[in-house]
């Protein structure tokens, strides 16, 4: 058993684990554990990923949901779902059409999956994911952005009366369009979990990153998509130095802590 499934999350709180690059658990005071892109593959090149053993074992963690944000090998990873869904055969998978279809191609039951879009809802046990955009579907031409090859997503998910924002793969410009931040806003996420590269141009910059936590209000906010691999990871530390009235939250690589927004 994973320690996640024993972790204490009080009324009102959520647990987050963090697996390393855009993986996470969420878990509620009712127990359900929510898995975010997994992504664990087994072959692990040292000249590619940062760590030579996978974070997880997915036989080790119930889950009981997946939540996908955009298909890409390393946010929807039919290697890792193939492993959860056999330890786990009614574990549910909702997220884009791209990775939903995808999903369903390797074997899983259609009725165990939703698609959804920017404004969908759907409920996950007791919490909640509001489905937004991370990338438009349009591209954002007057910053030079193509349209992104498939539906981009992120989510802001309900856990009791706290709300985690978990950003998918932003365009890099996303601080900078007030018709992509409302949407999130409105939804008054608590704690960011984001997605920042201090270089590479498909992602906010760490400037871009903290400008984004700061337009969205957050209260928390924490770093993704790094100690992964080896050419696209980062120091955490860093990025959390742009964070003004934001409060930085590095989560350790593979470890849990319980937010809450009180």
């Amino acid at each position: 058993m994973h320690p996640f499934e024993d972790l204490v999350v009080a009324k009102n709180c959520v647990g987050i684990h963090w697996f390393g690059q855009s993986s996470f658990a969420i878990k509620d005071a009712a127990g359900t554990i929510i898995q975010v892109d997994p992504y664990f593959p087994r072959e692990r090149p040292a000249e590619r990923y940062v760590h030579a053993r996978a974070p997880l074992h997915e036989a080790s963690l119930r889950t009981d949901y997946v939540l996908l944000t955009h298909n890409h090998g390393d946010h929807t990873c039919i290697e890792s779902i193939n492993r959860l869904r056999a330890a786990y055969p009614d574990v549910r998978f909702i997220g884009p059409k791209e990775s939903i279809q995808a999903v369903r191609e390797s074997g899983v039951d259609a009725q165990l999956t939703t698609v959804v879009s920017a404004g969908s809802a759907e409920a996950m046990g007791a919490m909640r994911a509001h489905a937004v955009w991370a990338k438009p579907p349009a591209g954002i031409p007057e910053d030079g952005i193509a349209p992104p090859d498939v539906t981009h997503l992120g989510y802001v998910v309900e856990a009791g009366t706290t709300r985690v924002y978990i950003s998918g793969d932003p365009v890099n410009t996303f601080g900078d369009h007030e018709d992509l931040l409302q949407p999130v806003r409105q939804l008054k996420p608590d704690i960011g979990l984001l997605t920042t590269h201090p270089d590479e141009g498909e992602f906010p910059f760490f400037e871009g990153s903290a400008k984004m936590a700061s337009a969205l209000q957050l209260k928390a906010a924490a770093p993704a998509h790094y100690s992964c691999f080896v050419r696209r990871t980062y120091d955490p530390a860093e990025w959390a130095t742009h964070l003004s009235d934001v409060k930085p939250l590095v989560i350790p690589y593979n470890q849990s802590l319980v937010y809450s927004a009180n």
